[in-house]
């Protein structure tokens, strides 16, 4: 998935074939960039290879050259139900509420000018449902598909690409022989090279990636020995589809057994994947761990893999059209379903590392490397669910993502599949208690208090039969958790001190037991026991400092904060809610990031800045119904904001104050964050962890722990 962008742009000589040199194409682009001037809705169509994306990225980044374009890969998304979540992933859009995902898009997109959906042949009905009430309800937004199939919507404008000219199919051969150090004269036998591949831009480029062994003329013989198998010496008869096929067919004939059986076993990942995990999950059973790098060197010289530079370091990726050549010999060899429990197996191991690394220094990391494997994530999940017998392991990967769910922005999608894991029976407690809990956890952050106290009852409920202390533990600290925002304070304190007793009684120490500190800290302020309160969160803080850990840090400074509101010290709550913000901000939590604003109005109208305060309190406002009911319908909660108003109120006068607001309405997250910060002298850059969403720098990610296999079938606990 990929946000705004200006496609192209990268210096990286190694991008996506679909990325790589821009040759030719000028009249296309232009007849494109004009069908998006009079058309809201214009899909590029034409055989797999062709270029459609590839123009499609550069006509749109024209179309919208203030806002960007907002690109959404699909490829990788294999179920329709999830095209939305695609779409909210891709815009970097963080939503806490129950609202469907469609609901944010709308309120997103508004304004915004253009959408490219790239990737829609498979998703064909999910998108186009989506695009027709997108392009109802936002008359100024322009969608940009690109597939091989229309998708049947009013309005729509079909673009068909054809193949290239031959003078642009030899400047493309010429450029990528180039790029490997080899010079390609414009000669006959190039010409009847690109003519026999039908000017298909990816079949040239893997024909032009045998040069290092094959001479042109060489490339030619081998291209007519392969055309005359498939049409019986005819070549008029092979259809366009075919061809690609039957060049991709004959690039995998010319690979070694080796690169071969790489290939097809390469095709179990979605989207993109890195070193460690193609040598679990495709070595053994004929290519050995050791050998998958030097096996994987050769696909990247023959451009059947590309290389990424990320924010988590190297990654590659495999076209689809290559992918779905690559999955049906995999099926034809027989070997599918193990290699997908081995993808299944690397990523529940991942997702168990990454959940204990949660607690420590490298959150940060973990953040960035969920994320970017969400699509293989998703797949796991989607194997887990529908195979048999394996539902406790879905329940097991669904509760293990609980921190990406609740620290990193993903409550919808997280809420999705643990209600789709605990739809299915299994056989062992542990895993499905564990998802239990979790979903009570994810509605609770969502305000939606009648499930979430359903789903912790029957954890308790099944917890005690089973006689399982740790969910137990979980359960009654999230029941207090609910508690204490819906304003039962005695209930919220009894429950809190219970459940950390018991952390204490079996020895969990991790970010859910902090939070669970933070939370009686709150409950102990709220009631008045300010002292208490201080105690407990710089004991959070402490031992936070002490494991590097970031976000339930964050919560502790928001509560030591408020102390320090309360007890006059604004300067010293001013200091404490940036570090909050900026923390809260660049895991994109979204409650962290409200809350902490809106107790910063309240300490810049008590520090004289009434208009100020306002402004904050309009861009809270904007936030609240992303996050929920604002300030949890909590009169605990809301008390600072309602002294806040009145005080600015008061001093700017009902006119006044109502333009701050709105002027503060305007600002969207990020604005908002940036404009808190640096009214209090702290520089966005310094205050912000790495930012999400589209990556643009490599950072090293040494001290990540390697997954192993899965966890035991039993499921197993982790829980932070």
């Amino acid at each position: 998935m990929r946000g705004p962008q200006r496609p192209g742009s990268s210096a990286d000589g190694n991008l996506p074939l679909e990325l790589t040199a821009f040759v030719g194409r000028s009249a296309e682009l232009g007849e494109l960039a004009r069908a998006l001037e009079s058309g809201r809705l214009v899909t590029v169509t034409g055989v797999g290879g062709v270029g459609k994306s590839r123009l499609a990225a550069r006509a749109a980044a024209a179309a919208a050259p203030r806002d960007g374009v907002w690109r959404v890969e699909l490829a990788a998304v294999r179920d329709p139900g999830f095209v939305e979540y695609a779409v909210v992933e891709a815009l970097g859009l963080t939503d806490h509420t129950t609202r469907l995902p469609r609901e944010t898009l709308l309120e997103h997109l508004a304004g915004h000018r253009c959408l490219l959906l790239d990737g829609c042949e498979h998703l064909v009905d999910g998108c186009a449902d989506l695009v027709a009430e997108l392009l109802r309800r936002l008359p100024d937004l322009t969608v940009l598909a690109v597939g091989r199939r229309p998708l049947g919507v009013a309005g729509e404008r079909l673009f068909p690409l054809a193949p290239l000219g031959e003078d642009e199919a030899v400047e493309l051969f010429a450029e990528r022989a180039e790029r490997q150090g080899l010079e390609v004269r414009d000669r006959a036998e190039v010409r009847e090279v690109c003519r026999r591949l039908d000017g298909i831009p990816l079949a040239i480029e893997l024909a032009a990636g045998r040069l290092r062994a094959l001479s042109p003329g060489q490339l030619l013989e081998r291209l007519d020995d392969r055309f005359r198998l498939l049409t019986g010496g005819g070549r008029d008869g092979l259809p366009r589809h075919q061809t690609l096929r039957t060049a991709i067919g004959w690039s995998h004939e010319l690979c070694t057994p080796a690169e071969r059986l790489l290939w097809a076993r390469l095709s179990v990942f979605a989207g993109t994947f890195d070193l460690e995990a193609a040598e679990y999950v495709c070595g053994g059973d004929g290519l050995s761990s050791e050998n998958v790098l030097d096996v994987l060197v050769e696909l990247l010289a023959q451009s059947v893999v590309s290389r990424e530079e990320t924010a988590t370091g190297v990654r590659y990726r495999m076209l689809d059209t290559v992918r779905a050549y690559g999955a049906d010999w995999l099926a034809a060899t027989g070997d599918a379903g193990r290699l997908r429990r081995r993808h299944r197996d690397w990523f529940m191991g991942l997702a168990t590392w990454c959940e204990l690394d949660w607690f420590s220094p490298r959150q940060g990391e973990v953040a960035a490397r969920v994320e970017a494997e969400l699509p293989n994530l998703r797949a796991a999940l989607d194997h887990c669910l529908t195979e048999p017998d394996e539902a406790h392991l879905g329940q097991y990967l669904a509760g293990s993502l609980w921190f990406y769910w609740a620290g990193c922005g993903r409550l919808s999608e997280g809420r999705r599949w643990l209600e789709l894991s605990l739809e299915l029976d299994s056989e062992y407690p542990r895993s499905r208690l564990k998802a239990l809990w979790v979903l009570g956890y994810v509605a609770i952050l969502q305000g939606d208090a009648v499930p979430a106290l359903a789903a912790l009852q029957e954890c308790q409920e099944e917890a005690e039969l089973v006689a399982d202390p740790m969910a137990v533990a979980y359960a009654e600290h999230r029941t207090g958790c609910l508690a204490l925002v819906t304003d039962d304070m005695a209930r919220a304190e009894t429950l809190l001190r219970s459940a950390l007793g018991r952390y204490r009684e079996i020895g969990e120490l991790n970010s859910n037991v902090l939070m669970g500190q933070v939370e009686l800290a709150m409950t102990r302020a709220f009631l008045g026991d300010l002292p208490d309160a201080v105690r407990l969160c710089e004991d959070v803080r402490r031992v936070c400092e002490d494991h590097g850990e970031h976000w339930a840090r964050s919560y502790a400074l928001y509560v030591l904060a408020y102390a320090a509101w309360q007890g006059g010290d604004h300067a010293g709550a001013r200091e404490l809610l940036t570090d909050c913000l900026g923390h809260a901000h660049g895991f994109r939590d979204l409650l962290g990031s409200v809350l902490s604003i809106e107790l910063l109005a309240l300490v810049t109208v008590a520090q004289g800045d009434p208009a100020e305060a306002a402004v904050l309190q309009g861009a809270a406002g904007r936030m609240w119904p992303s996050v929920g009911l604002p300030l949890f319908g909590s009169a605990y909660y809301n008390a600072p904001h309602e002294l806040c108003e009145a005080m600015a109120r008061r001093a700017l006068g009902e006119e006044r104050y109502a333009e701050c607001v709105r002027q503060g309405a305007l600002l969207d997250r990020e604005a908002a964050v940036a404009r808190a910060l640096e009214y209090f002298g702290v520089r966005p850059l310094d205050a912000l962890p790495s930012p999400r969403g589209p990556v643009r720098q490599r950072r090293d990610g040494a001290g990540m722990r390697k997954p192993a296999a899965s966890p035991t079938r039993k499921g197993g606990e982790t829980a932070g």
